[in-house]
């Protein structure tokens, strides 16, 4: 992991970590007294499986496109339960954007790669530490721990995680105010970057051979494989209109509660999300696929199909790359949303941006001229945005005029869900 360290930016980027956003990585090890088990104990309101609990919080009070989450379980917890029941237990936080991190390739690169590790007792949590990584503890049994051990004296002083308090502060402040632990680094090797000589000829030695005559090397960590945040959850959107044009996009993925801040807020939807009534609210219908995908044909022709099957739908993007989406609007827009340089945010932010835009009563011209600029958290993202050629489409979505304000006004007094700008309960339609 020492060697490994000036690639943390590629083990991030792998993790689908982009600019200004904090990876949280969650650790558990393999006890009835871990993260996955009592959590902090009844006693401490954390109570049995803490961490199925803890995860779909995460995942909803932290805005997602400012903090990536993912776990690293012990691998004797996919044995024990098995894979099945771990991704049952953990599918509600999987839908928000969980990453669950391969427990034997890939611990160490998200270690490297993580701002905060929720963790508890086991190894995996010590080296975070020792990497001089900020850790909280969401368990910590001293009991089941040698009084004299390193970690034990670790656990006795490292901050404990409140179950009852808001996360994001939890989080926020920890990175803000940490200073390492000299211990768990002095205590995990008293000659970091030394290991590989030392012990390979402590073996050699051991075994009565000679040692072979070149270098000690160690295997580099690879990358891991590209683990973009899929949310298949709904996603609640609070966004803020300025000049520039310029739009503040905060998005929360399947809150419990409806979130505070100011702005307007608005519902965006997955194609896929396991609730299709929510499809029914949305505001902006969205999906990932190639752009020659044959299963959903263009993405104009989806985006039409799209919103002639969701009447109340202001806007259909079909994100086709990394740093692209298309999308078409409810008077027939058909838009290319492709990001500069230096964004790195998910396309359907984007979208979200453009039908806040487009709501606020703002010029579709203006977004052509000058492109958007979208701010996620403090990291701002320029979007280019043309117009698209545009195919047939099925069933005159093109030719339904948009619903003017007082349209809207009517459409909601008579219970409907119509497409505004400023609903507060998305999720309700209240």
């Amino acid at each position: 992991m020492l060697a490994a360290r000036p690639y943390r930016d590629r083990f991030r980027r792998a993790l689908g970590v982009g600019r200004g956003q904090r990876l949280v990585l969650l650790n558990s090890t393999w006890s009835p007294r871990s993260l996955l088990g009592d959590g902090n104990g009844e006693e401490a309101g954390g109570g049995d499986d803490a961490l199925p609990a803890l995860l779909p919080r995460l995942a909803s009070e932290l805005p997602a496109d400012e903090y990536r989450v993912a776990a690293v379980l012990h691998p004797n917890i996919w044995h024990g339960h098995g894979p099945g029941q771990i991704r049952a237990w953990l599918d509600r936080a999987r839908r928000a954007g969980l990453a669950l991190i391969d427990p034997l390739e890939d611990w160490r690169q998200a270690l490297l790669a993580a701002d905060v590790v929720i963790g508890d007792h086991g190894s995996v949590t010590y080296y975070a530490a020792a990497l001089g990584t900020p850790v909280l503890l969401g368990a910590a049994p001293l009991d089941s721990l040698d009084p004299d051990a390193p970690i034990a004296d670790f656990i006795r002083t490292a901050p404990g995680l409140d179950a009852r308090a808001p996360l994001r502060g939890q989080v926020n402040a920890l990175i803000e105010s940490h200073i390492p632990q000299p211990g768990p680094m002095r205590f995990t090797s008293s000659v970091p970057g030394e290991a590989a000589v030392r012990l390979r000829r402590a073996f050699y030695g051991l075994m009565a051979a000679p040692e072979p005559p070149g270098p000690a090397l160690l295997l580099p960590l690879p990358l891991p494989d590209p683990e973009p945040a899929l949310r298949t959850a709904p996603l609640y959107v609070l966004t803020r209109v300025l000049a520039g044009p310029q739009v503040v996009v905060t998005r929360y993925a399947d809150p419990a509660r409806e979130p505070a801040g100011a702005g307007d807020a608005h519902l965006a939807v997955h194609e896929d999300t396991r609730d299709p009534g929510q499809l029914g609210l949305a505001d902006v219908v969205f999906r990932n696929g190639a752009p020659d995908d044959p299963r959903f044909g263009p993405p104009g022709r989806w985006a039409a199909e799209v919103l002639d099957r969701h009447p109340h739908c202001a806007l259909a993007a079909y994100v086709t790359g990394p740093s692209s989406c298309v999308v078409r609007t409810r008077d027939g827009a058909l838009l290319r949303l492709t990001a500069g340089a230096e964004a790195d945010a998910d396309p359907a932010v984007y979208a979200s941006a453009v039908h806040a835009w487009l709501a606020a009563g703002r010029t579709l011209a203006a977004l052509v001229e000058d492109g958007l600029t979208v701010r996620t958290g403090s990291t701002d993202h320029h979007v280019v945005v043309a117009t698209e050629a545009d195919g047939p489409t099925t069933g005159g979505t093109r030719q339904r005029p948009s619903p003017t304000p007082a349209d809207r006004s009517t459409a909601h007094a008579n219970g409907a869900d119509t497409p505004r700008a400023g609903r507060r309960s998305p999720r309700t339609g209240s």
